[in-house]
């Protein structure tokens, strides 16, 4: 069993993965995805499968087609990358597989978001549908902030930021949970906790280990398998009244400060998800 990481900067999770597939005794190759070029007509390929780990979502996405293309497992597939890092996809899945989560509307104009916004009933919080790390997630307490929020996006050169992603506002607790799983098993899950309503670590929130109830578990396992299986950190928060919600779903998840916080070796479970059923 050959397995190649693909990547572009050799970060702790990478270094992570590189030791568990050698404690697992897997071979293991680096492909490091700027020094190569691929011939799209070739299909020979020196691995069996390859670790998408890859910062740019574009180049995740066109390195696992590619990839794929030859032959290779990929983990994670294409479709779920692609998938997982577009919050309209993403949420299209989750409503559709009956996945519990906040109410959300997209509009392509700012008449439209204001609209939006009053049927959902303010606070909202304002997303691109691409992005990572909490990046330009607004919150909008009224309508005045809501219109600060959408002449800005509007001026951005992108088409990406014209396409505007309106979600509720949940009163949760100030923390949310970061749950990592596969299409077959939970693995873990950690809370982030911030005084900040952005939850997230590389904004400085401090991890927890989360003791996970059968509904956490379950939730994980559905979430997977309706956004197409794969190896997900899965973004989930906590309605006081309703429980469990899903926010979103990560296909290149970063997982060093949850190995920390709750000892469990997610670079090894990682590796061996990738190789189950290739032997």
């Amino acid at each position: 069993m050959r397995v190649a990481l693909v990547y572009e900067r050799l970060r702790e999770e990478e270094s992570q993965i590189l030791r568990a597939m050698e404690r697992l005794g897997v071979e293991g190759a680096l492909l490091h995805l700027p020094s190569n070029h691929y011939r799209l007509e070739a299909r020979a390929s020196e691995a069996d499968v390859a670790l998408i780990r890859t910062m740019s979502h574009t180049n995740s996405v066109a390195s696992s087609e590619i990839l794929s293309n030859r032959g290779l497992k990929c983990v994670n597939s294409p479709e779920v990358i692609r998938v997982c890092g577009d919050k309209l996809l993403t949420s299209l899945k989750l409503i559709s597989s009956g996945i519990p989560t906040p109410k959300t509307a997209v509009a392509f104009s700012p008449e439209g978001v204001l609209r939006a916004a009053k049927e959902i009933g303010f606070p909202v919080v304002v997303k691109p549908v691409n992005g990572s790390w909490g990046r330009l997630v607004s919150l909008a307490r009224d309508e005045e902030e809501l219109r600060s929020i959408i002449e800005h996006r509007e001026a951005i050169g992108s088409p990406y930021y014209r396409i505007h992603y309106i979600q509720e506002y949940i009163e949760k607790p100030d923390r949310d949970i970061r749950a990592y799983g596969t299409d077959k098993e939970f693995i873990t899950a950690i809370y982030r906790i911030s005084n900040h309503w952005i939850t997230n670590t590389a904004r400085g929130a401090r991890v927890e280990p989360v003791r996970a109830t059968e509904d956490l578990r379950d939730l994980v396992l559905r979430t997977c398998e309706a956004l197409g299986g794969g190896f997900l950190g899965i973004d989930i928060v906590e309605d006081r009244e309703r429980g469990l919600m899903v926010l979103e779903a990560n296909a290149v998840t970063e997982f060093k400060n949850a190995a920390r916080a709750t000892g469990v070796d997610i670079a090894g479970e990682l590796v061996r998800y990738a190789v189950s059923g290739c032997s």
